[in-house]
């Protein structure tokens, strides 16, 4: 027998919902506010019951921590962010579907908090959308997970004088890892969510590959899930564009079909990032700005303001236009030059490759073009020879490597020359 206990709060009101649960039905409840008696109810049934908003909340987060089910042939675990992608993957998986949405930690500093994929704002949005086309919805609570996994991450690689990308490391592994485990627990065959992706055999197994809409494929986001999970994952977009996604939720009568998207970073809450690393401990000391032979320029507020590439607020007067080369955490130092002194033709990467390879396409930022290169295995990663020169390629960023479409390597750029 097992007790569990949930509670929401918003706008002064408060709800509370307190259950006995033996195995996966429940036998007591104290749940006042549903649209119906839960005492009875496999805890999957549960899931499906509506009521007041603060009331099924409540209850959603007294199943989350102990939701389970009998495994059913067919059924799919959907992660629901509240916003139209993942309610068309909803759709596409239904009758035999179950949603899940992870609720993250959120600055609450932040601006716009409620856009975010991981809101409460966006978990009652996901919920709604389920209830409307009949299927249950779990909440699972992971803050503080994702606070250690994700956040603490992010600000000690700013710390280090990187570019960190948090949102590979949460896509690729965190949010697939939790979503994974949940599908098991709840009896699903596999895990469908709304990415913009697909997945393809290629050199004799499963990758990652493009979306057919180049304009939203995010594989890169992605590149870091590991190939060995990708057949309990399905992508019931990665063929179509958002246009066609919007539509169809329009057909289907769903009030998300035109809802905005949610930022990146989810965890910055629509702030800017110097702002929160300046919130959450990173300490803005003046320091010099120097050329590659180490003449002083100027003096910076803080070099972890900056990044390679970096133009605009060097806030020097020099008769070429200068840009960031590099920053010099232990030194404390921002380092400019002009353009061309951005060019790098060798990248240096930990991490993995998924398939042998002697030529690859290397993209080092998301919204930079791929280029061409030759790659060798390292002891920790790979590194690459590009055909043309890259600029701006920073310490951090992700080194996503294709072969036609498909994704064959993932890593983290530790260095380029």
């Amino acid at each position: 027998m097992t007790e569990s206990f949930g509670d929401s709060t918003r706008d002064g009101e408060w709800a509370a919902v307190r259950l006995r649960v033996d195995g996966e039905r429940i036998v007591e409840a104290d749940a006042p506010g549903l649209d119906r008696p839960i005492v009875g109810m496999t805890l999957l049934e549960a899931a499906a019951v509506g009521g007041e908003t603060l009331a099924v909340d409540a209850l959603a987060n007294a199943l989350g921590p102990v939701f389970r089910a009998e495994p059913s042939r067919g059924r799919t675990a959907v992660a629901m962010s509240g916003g139209v992608d993942s309610a068309v993957a909803l759709l596409r998986a239904l009758p035999n579907a179950v949603g899940v949405t992870l609720r993250l930690w959120l600055d609450p500093a932040g601006p716009s908090a409620e856009r975010a994929c991981c809101s409460p704002e966006a978990v009652i949005a996901a919920r709604a959308t389920c209830h409307r086309l009949g299927a249950p919805h779990v909440t699972l609570d992971l803050r503080e997970e994702f606070r250690n996994a994700i956040v603490s991450p992010f600000l000690d690689g700013y710390a280090r004088g990187e570019t960190p990308n948090p949102c590979i490391r949460c896509n690729g592994a965190f949010r697939f890892d939790e979503l994974l485990a949940f599908a098991e627990r709840a009896g699903c065959d596999r895990l469908a969510t709304g990415h913009y992706a697909r997945i393809v055999e290629h050199g004799g197994r499963l990758l990652l590959a493009r979306g057919a809409d180049a304009a939203k494929d995010q594989s890169y986001m992605l590149a870091q899930v590991d190939p060995a999970l990708l057949d309990r994952i399905w992508f019931p977009l990665g063929e179509q564009g958002k246009e066609q996604t919007r539509d169809e939720a329009d057909r289907a009568g769903l009030d998300v079909a035109r809802r905005a998207e949610s930022q990146e970073a989810c965890f910055l809450a629509g702030d800017d990032y110097r702002a929160f690393l300046s919130r959450h401990g990173l300490e803005a000391r003046p320091g010099p700005i120097v050329d590659a032979e180490g003449n002083e320029l100027g003096v910076h507020g803080g070099a972890w303001e900056f990044t390679p590439g970096q133009r605009r607020g060097i806030g020097v007067v020099a008769e070429r236009p200068l840009y960031v080369l590099d920053t010099d955490a232990a030194a404390n130092a921002v380092v400019v030059g002009p353009h061309e002194a951005l060019a790098r033709s060798r990248v240096r990467a930990s991490g993995r490759l998924y398939l042998a390879a002697e030529r690859v396409d290397a993209k080092l930022r998301y919204r930079s073009p791929a280029i061409a290169a030759r790659v060798s295995g390292t002891e920790d990663g790979f590194e690459l020879e590009l055909d043309e020169p890259a600029y701006g390629v920073a310490r951090g960023q992700a080194a996503v490597l294709y072969s036609g479409d498909a994704v064959i390597g993932c890593g983290t750029v530790t260095g380029a020359s």
